[in-house]
């Protein structure tokens, strides 16, 4: 080999083993951005101002209720509906998810007809339904049909409406569940599942071992997105009736001291402090169900990617 050769060899092994020196980019100015956020910032200043000068907001009592026992109770409550009417509504749905994606037509037809129902019809028109329970059956036998009677439950003498709350919300939110679970498992290609079956894995291992993983990271979205709404949604079981939740308690005091507005707020803060916590929340599930999705490489892969490449050319 001559010794241009050699130099030529060299300074190539230089170039691959040296990273490049970083552009020197100018970013664009884009003066119109600025002044939008100016316009922004000087039209929130003007509707704060207003807003904390205006007597009909009533500060000083939303400053009073806002660490209210009876509203902390009032949160504590929409929470517990909340988690209750969530785990039906997961639990329920899945079943459903599985009953549409079953080849037996009888399932199939149950589930669609369950879905049709409750997510064609109102939630508050369902709640309305579920306070009028013990009007519509009064007493509930359970026995063998024809035959005697096990057991007689009076309906109307029950008085619990945080029972039916919460079994109108989880009925309601698990015909949505069950779409987000069943457009979870289809998105998970069928190779997943022949792969796994070649690697002799029953059904049950097929699922908890490669579908429900990979399915995760499309489920857990709008489970978040489904669980911050049924939060809200708590404030409709005034249809039941219910008032011990948190709106339920706001209203009560309003009612009493003809202040609507800052009770209002009080109870929209402690909804929007709650919120806040399960975004984060949100935030961290999607994030370790996402783990190995993204396509961006690393400094250290980038770099052994171009020697790699670098080496094949000599």
């Amino acid at each position: 080999m001559s010794q241009s050769e050699n130099n030529s060899a060299a300074s190539a092994a230089t170039d691959v083993n040296t990273e490049p020196e970083p552009i020197k980019a100018i970013p664009l100015r884009r003066p119109g951005r600025w002044i939008a956020a100016a316009i922004i910032l000087i039209a929130l200043g003007l509707f704060v101002y207003g807003a904390a000068t205006n007597e009909a907001y009533h500060w000083d009592t939303y400053a009073k209720y806002l660490r209210d026992i009876n509203i902390a109770k009032g949160a504590l409550v929409t929470l517990e509906l909340t988690v209750l009417a969530m785990a039906i509504g997961v639990v329920l749905g899945v079943l459903l998810a599985v009953m549409r994606l079953s080849p037996n037509p009888v399932l199939r037809s149950v589930a669609w007809v369950y879905l049709w129902i409750f997510r064609g019809t109102p939630v508050y028109v369902q709640l309305v339904f579920w306070g009028l329970f013990p009007s519509l059956y009064k007493t509930i036998t359970v026995g063998v049909p024809f035959g005697p009677t096990l057991t007689t439950f009076d309906v109307q003498g029950w008085s619990a409406p945080f029972f039916f709350a919460v079994i109108g919300l989880g009925l309601n939110e698990a015909a949505y569940m069950a779409e987000i679970v069943r457009a979870g498992i289809n998105s998970v290609g069928d190779g997943q599942r022949e792969a796994s079956t070649a690697l002799g894995m029953s059904w049950a291992q097929t699922m908890s071992r490669t579908v429900l993983p990979q399915a995760m990271r499309v489920i857990i979205p709008p489970t978040g997105n489904e669980l911050i709404s049924m939060l809200k949604t708590t404030s409709l079981v005034t249809a039941i009736p219910l008032t011990i939740d948190l709106y339920g308690r706001a209203r009560d005091i309003y009612g009493i001291n003809f202040q609507p507005i800052p009770l209002l707020l009080v109870a929209a803060t402690w909804y929007l402090a709650i919120t806040s916590v399960l975004m984060v929340g949100q935030f961290y599930l999607e994030r370790y169900y996402s783990r190995g999705m993204s396509r961006q490489l690393t400094a250290k892969q980038m770099r052994a990617l171009a020697a790699l490449r670098g080496g094949g050319d000599l």
